[in-house]
């Protein structure tokens, strides 16, 4: 039986991650789901929160805003549409995204625009969390 599974991260821009770990932790659409070696097959949908890696006794943190994971027993690939490890996020245009999504949802009473808003205020959110404690 596998100590370990490889977890590969990626974007439309790049890879972002792609290491042997023991486990990975995602925000998928109905919970947190935590994936170790030999994992049912599986696919599900991820949502805005935190990819969390252990590897080697530390945990590795990103920031997402979404996008799929595919499992296999000895495979996860994760193709999100955003992936950022904290020392990427510039967290002044994140309090900044934060702040126009807030004054936004302040200001209009459109359905249409608060859901925008209110998504756009989880992603800086989220941003922030994983910029200040990804210690």
């Amino acid at each position: 039986m596998a100590n370990t599974v490889q977890v590969d991260i990626l974007t439309a821009e790049r890879t972002v991650y792609s290491e042997e770990v023991e486990m990975v932790i995602v925000p998928a659409i109905d919970g947190d789901l935590g994936v170790l070696p030999n994992h049912a097959p599986l696919v599900t949908g991820l949502d805005i929160g935190k990819i969390r890696i252990k590897k080697d006794g530390e945990e590795i943190k990103l920031a997402t805003s979404g996008g799929f994971m595919e499992v296999k027993p000895d495979q996860v690939n994760i193709l999100a549409d955003t992936a950022e490890f904290p020392d990427e996020i510039d967290i002044k245009r994140a309090k900044d995204a934060k702040n126009r999504a807030e004054n936004r949802l302040q200001k209009n009473k459109d359905r249409i625009n608060d859901t925008r808003a209110e998504v756009a205020l989880q992603r800086a959110i989220n941003r922030i969390d994983v910029a200040n404690k990804g210690e």
